[in-house]
């Protein structure tokens, strides 16, 4: 008989985990998180709870410890194998155990084990790490809290997930029996402006009259149904910057801990007259994750985003679009010119595509991809769009740096759960950008953003040179910078060795090549190391050169048997105390002096899944129960929603979103129905690949006139594709100018055709324009 008492999963198995607290500091652009996970074990048997979660893929934990009663043990780094044992050893001896490791396979997935947690024990489990946050569009610093771990699709003959030890038990994000507290403390140089989150918050908070200190909390009642982020702004932000941090003075001089570490923040500024230029030539690959789990609105602002995407592209570019899920498609055989036949082509296509191509195996498109011959003078863009429920990330990141060299990559995580590591890894990788989509964002405005980032020529030969004082010498722990873009942040650490009795001041100095014309930006900062920073600089130096070092023995074990860099990256995990894919955090209670009595049962500690689209929380069901993720990877999820929804199904008899189509019609049938085509959209929908609009009835209804309406004050000497091009660039500033960014590109198309027309009366044009919309848009502001 299952004891009841406490919270319960689906399966009717009580919960040993309680609650988790987060706390936040972010000092400028770096966050230190203290993540406290509280277990009790209300069984009469001694429980070992294990918990798969997710963190940011760039993250460094740094700490773990447990605390059981009076008794704190903190855990110490030890080879992964290693550590497994001691554990395993552990609780056959009926000792107290906990291990933290990462997945081999993603580096935003972790386990954490608590063993022979004694029946009426509680145990406080507190986890640290340290990150860099990223820089948004519209300058804010975004730092996500992931609380949902979407199942991470494993494909065929892919080995397994996570060593074929970790089971991820989901449920939907309703249903977590534990509660979560979040509360962030900002602290900056400059004021902070303002923090914003896609989750409910409480007002923030000043600390002093500076406002450069705050405080802010999520409001009461958050509920597991999204990733908890904030955004923080800070007045005149993003000015290059230095931080010297002092080494550990128990650490032996000379190694990465023990010497001072330098990390650079660089803001490179482009000059103005090549920034204004962009490109008329490219290969643009899209690649869109159809997999089941990108169904309804997520696939519908895909299609809406590839739309506004390919009519922004410049003529005499090239492109082509896949779709991938279990397998893949393209659109045409090889990339093609970019013309009114190719774009109406590819328009028909994406329109009828829908997330119906099961799981998701990015791996195989890729692949065909890197396969075809690029287009001579098109440099290749390649675009990814996912929800990013991967379980090879590691393989996938991989196969991107080694085509890194023709091409650069764009990558879009896209709804709550996006795999960070795989995002973040493919624009690192690919020299491109990363995105993320969450809640309500609109992914228009980001995704263009990337566009503008492609269409800028591509930075080349950059260097990092280094003047120091005479006695100190540096040591680069960054890999060398592959991509720059205007307004965007690169970050290089480097361990400063030796002391100098001349001067307290360096000089980094970052050298480049744009559109033909050599740059370079310099930096001037104090060597004095600066005052409470604990080991933070350290820590994500450490966790910078592990990545680098773990995929440089990943390409040697695809070559020859290796393991010299895994020893590296071992000896540096341990002496760091960051943790690695080659080790974990080991913790035994060697204080309790009996032997935990009686067979140690398991329970898997559930975590929140996300609906697979933004449609209504609930469906009209009898069991009257959310419904779970439509992409149903694992056997065990598929029978929780059985057993909660009293529906008898066989495996073979789902459809590729995991539903018996016999449900599906009733289903739909709850569903509101499509609102209307966004006006936009529908004004960028009608224009043709050259950049010019048609009169006609389909133009009209766009700007909500009759066709006589628009016809009728057209000047008698001006042609009616002029006429239409002006009036659709007359709405899109009277109207429109909130999604500037969203259009602009397309915009630039359309004065560029209006430009090559040499048309006359283009002032008379505008002025009818204006009456006949309503609007007072000056002719310089078009452009023309």
């Amino acid at each position: 008989m299952v004891n009841c008492c406490g919270l319960l999963t689906s399966q009717k198995e009580p919960v040993p985990l309680k609650s988790v607290e987060v706390e936040l500091e972010v000092r400028d652009h770096v966050a230190t998180v203290v993540s406290t996970l509280n277990y009790e074990n209300k069984e009469d048997k001694p429980l070992e709870a294990v918990f798969v979660f997710p963190l940011p893929g760039d993250a460094a934990v740094c700490h773990f410890s447990a605390k059981i009663g009076q008794t704190h043990i903190v855990a110490e780094v030890k080879e992964k194998q290693e550590a497994r044992e001691q554990y395993d050893d552990a609780l056959s001896s009926g000792q107290q155990a906990f291990l933290l490791e990462e997945s081999e396979q993603s580096p935003d997935i972790f386990s954490l084990s608590v063993g022979s947690l004694p029946p009426g024990e509680s145990a406080s489990i507190r986890l640290e790490y340290v990150i860099e946050l990223a820089v948004q569009a519209d300058e804010g610093l975004r730092f996500c809290l992931p609380a949902v771990l979407n199942p991470r699709y494993q494909p065929q003959g892919s080995g397994g997930c996570e060593g074929g030890n970790v089971q991820v038990t989901s449920v939907p994000a309703s249903l977590v029996p534990y509660s979560l507290s979040f509360s962030a403390r900002v602290s900056s140089p400059r004021p902070v402006s303002k923090v914003e989150s896609s989750c409910p918050l409480e007002p923030l908070q000043y600390l002093n009259t500076e406002q450069t200190q705050a405080t802010v909390k999520l409001a009461a009642g958050h509920k597991f149904d999204r990733d908890v982020e904030l955004l923080i702004y800070y007045k005149d932000a993003h000015q290059p910057t230095a931080v010297v941090e002092a080494g550990q003075t128990s650490s032996q001089p000379g190694t990465l801990m023990g010497d001072p570490v330098v990390m650079l923040s660089l803001y490179p500024e482009f000059p103005q007259a090549v920034m204004s230029s962009v490109a008329s030539c490219g290969e643009f690959v899209f690649l869109l994750d159809r997999s089941g789990s990108m169904s309804g609105g997520q696939i519908k602002r895909a299609r809406d985003t590839l739309l506004l995407l390919l009519k922004s592209v410049p003529l005499g570019c090239y492109f082509n679009i896949y779709s991938f899920g279990s397998s893949y498609e393209h659109i045409f055989p090889k990339s093609v010119e970019y013309n009114q036949q190719t774009m109406e082509e590819a328009l028909k296509k994406v329109d009828k595509m829908e997330a119906d191509l099961g799981g998701t195996e990015i791996l195989e498109p890729l692949k065909h991809i890197y396969s075809q011959p690029c287009v001579p003078n098109q440099p290749r863009q390649l675009f990814v769009f996912t929800d990013g429920e991967v379980g090879n990330t590691k393989e996938v990141i991989n196969l991107v740096k080694k085509n890194s060299g023709s091409h650069r990559c764009f990558s879009f995580g896209i709804g709550e759960g996006a795999s960070s590591a795989l995002i973040n890894g493919l624009a690192k990788e690919g020299g491109g950008h990363a995105q993320f989509i969450t809640g309500t964002d609109r992914m228009q405005p980001k995704v263009m953003q990337s566009l503008r980032f492609a269409l800028q020529p591509a930075v080349v030969d950059i260097s990092v040179t280094w003047d120091l004082p005479k006695g100190v010498s540096v040591n680069a722990l960054s890999p060398p910078i592959t991509a720059l873009f205007q307004g965007q942040r690169s970050l290089v650490y480097a361990q400063l060795t030796g002391q100098s009795s001349e001067a307290s001041e360096g000089c980094v100095t970052v050298k480049y090549s744009l559109a033909g014309h050599p740059s370079q930006n310099q930096l001037h900062f104090s060597l004095t190391p600066a005052e409470d920073t604990g080991l933070t600089v350290h820590r994500l130096a450490a966790r910078t050169l592990i990545r680098s070092l773990e995929m440089e023995e990943r390409e040697r074990e695809e070559e020859e048997d290796g393991g010299v860099k895994k020893k590296k990256v071992v000896d540096l995990s341990v002496q760091s105390g960051v943790s690695s894919a080659f080790t974990a955090f080991i913790a035994v209670n060697k204080d309790n002096s009996e032997a935990i009595q009686g067979p140690l049962v398991r329970r898997n500690v559930p975590t929140p899944m996300m609906m697979a689209c933004s449609m209504p929380r609930c469906y009209p069901m009898s069991c009257g129960a959310p419904m779970m993720d439509m992409m149903m990877d694992c056997d065990d999820m598929l029978e929780s929603y059985q057993s909660r929804c009293s529906v008898e199904m066989d495996v073979e008899d789902v459809d590729d979103f995991g539903f018996d189509p016999s449900l599906r019609s009733s289903l739909d049938a709850g569903l509101p129905k499509q609102p209307p085509r966004d006006p936009l959209l529908q004004l960028v929908s009608l224009q043709k690949a050259s950049g010019c609009w048609v009169l006609d009835p389909d133009l009209a209804a766009a700007l909500g006139k009759t066709s006589e309406e628009v016809e009728k004050p057209k000047p008698a000497s001006v042609n009616q594709d002029v006429w239409a091009t002006i009036l659709a660039l007359i709405w899109l500033h009277g109207f429109k100018m909130d999604a500037q960014e969203e259009w602009e590109l397309l915009a630039m198309k359309a004065v560029s055709w209006l430009r090559a027309q040499k048309a006359s009366c283009v002032k008379e044009s505008v002025e009818a324009g204006n009456a006949l919309l309503g609007c007072s848009v000056q002719k310089d502001a078009l452009g023309i």
